[in-house]
């Protein structure tokens, strides 16, 4: 149930949802779940076609088991076609997709698409940001899209 709610306030606010498909531990806890890394999928909302799938490690022990635990700002990312690539309606320069709590408080993942209008491609970028101070630790793919659909652009 939690699930769907959250599933349908992403969907109302434009920002795609991830889907957990694995994950592989690298930390061993004695208490608690262990550090991992973890594989999340998420469609573009507004790019139909479009999958990235996000790799991230996810703190474990006691905090990371009550929600406290502050994760690293280090993740990878690779978005690929999956479908015919179409939009609804023209897309921004610039937009957020994707956005994640890494700390109880200030810190978070961040996914940027970026229109590439010369060559009709859509990269993607994730980094992570917090109050003070962020991380310049970032990934970057990009997806062309196929001449004969010239990306709308705001």
């Amino acid at each position: 149930m939690k699930a769907l709610v959250l599933a349908a306030l992403s969907l109302a606010c434009g920002a795609a949802v991830a889907e957990r498909i694995g994950e592989v531990d690298y930390v061993f806890k004695w208490i608690g779940p262990d550090d991992k890394i973890v594989v999340e999928a998420f469609d573009d909302p507004r790019v139909a076609g479009v999958t990235c799938h996000l790799s991230r490690a996810k703190t474990g022990g006691l905090s990371g088991a009550l929600g406290m635990a502050e994760d690293k700002a280090e993740a990878s990312i690779s978005c690929r076609q999956v479908g015919p690539i179409s939009f609804d309606k023209p897309l921004p320069q610039q937009e957020e997709v994707f956005n994640e709590r890494l700390s109880i408080m200030f810190k978070k993942l961040r996914i940027v698409r970026i229109v590439d209008r010369k060559r009709n491609t859509l990269v993607y970028l994730t980094y992570s940001d917090e109050l003070i101070q962020g991380s310049p630790r970032n990934s970057v793919t990009a997806v062309p899209v196929d001449r004969a659909t010239p990306i709308p652009v705001k």
